[in-house]
């Protein structure tokens, strides 16, 4: 398998991707934004077709969509009443405008596919380096506000009472968010790359007693996740987002299932 170089670089590629997913996540559900997180993704799927549409590489346009979205979708849940309704109202919106884009660009169905549930074989050289390098980044602002982070995600009004700038800590989280949908959804597509952000980590919640242990966890699920469907998908040649997706749910009933028996 390791003969292929499109493979090389999709493991290498998915390795920073889980890592990056499985730290931010843990977050993601601490703070209850999976639906946040969801909607990111279709908005991602926005930005790639909006790339393909003036010609530009479809990461770029993930990248700006889901920050502008990340900030704006932030801001709009934090002050409307009706931020579900709102959220969802945004996130038509922009599947809409993807479509569009898909469209007036003239690309067939299969790259929209690819857009949508990702692709190993469209990962080279150059997409490992850019991937790897914003996951480097992400991962060092997660670090650079841990402790901030981290009192803000679990106890926000303890944080506020002691005086830590969760407006800023938020808007930081929201643009690591950002940055992460656009980073998975080049493995698992836009569509599905909440589920790197949100499955390993409420599983890694009903396993880790505190936050490293949660964040280790959920890294480890996460890995378990994109390693084995990346070798299930080349041996069967079925989509890799499927056995990805399967693989955390999986993880995630048995763990469930687990703390539900333990504490009958």
């Amino acid at each position: 398998m390791f003969q292929y170089e499109f493979m090389r670089y999709a493991f290498l590629a998915s390795t920073f991707i889980a890592i990056t997913c499985g730290v931010v996540g843990v977050y993601v559900v601490a703070r209850s934004y999976a639906f946040l997180a969801h909607t990111l993704s279709e908005i991602g799927f926005a930005g790639a077709a909006f790339a393909v549409f003036i010609g530009i590489a479809p990461l770029w346009g993930m990248l700006l969509f889901t920050l502008l979205g990340a900030i704006s979708v932030g801001e709009l849940s934090m002050h409307s009443d009706q931020k579900e309704s709102s959220i969802s109202a945004i996130s038509a919106l922009f599947i809409g405008l993807g479509v569009l884009f898909l469209a007036i660009s003239g690309s067939n169905s299969r790259y929209a596919t690819n857009i949508l549930f990702g692709s190993i074989i469209g990962v080279d050289r150059q997409g490992v380096t850019q991937l790897v390098i914003l996951s480097v980044i992400v991962l060092l602002m997660i670090l650079l506000l841990q402790r901030s982070l981290n009192f803000d995600s679990f106890d926000h009004i303890g944080a506020a009472a002691h005086g830590i700038h969760t407006g800023f800590v938020g808007i930081v989280f929201l643009v690591a968010m950002a940055m992460s949908v656009a980073i998975g959804a080049q493995i698992v597509g836009s569509l599905l790359v909440f589920i790197l952000l949100t499955l390993p980590s409420s599983t890694a919640r009903y396993i880790g007693k505190t936050i490293p242990a949660m964040i280790g966890w959920s890294i480890g699920f996460a890995l378990i996740g994109v390693w084995a469907g990346l070798y299930l998908g080349f041996i069967t040649n079925w989509p890799v987002t499927f056995f990805i997706a399967t693989i955390e749910v999986v993880i995630y009933l048995v763990a469930y299932m687990v703390n539900v028996i333990k504490h009958r």
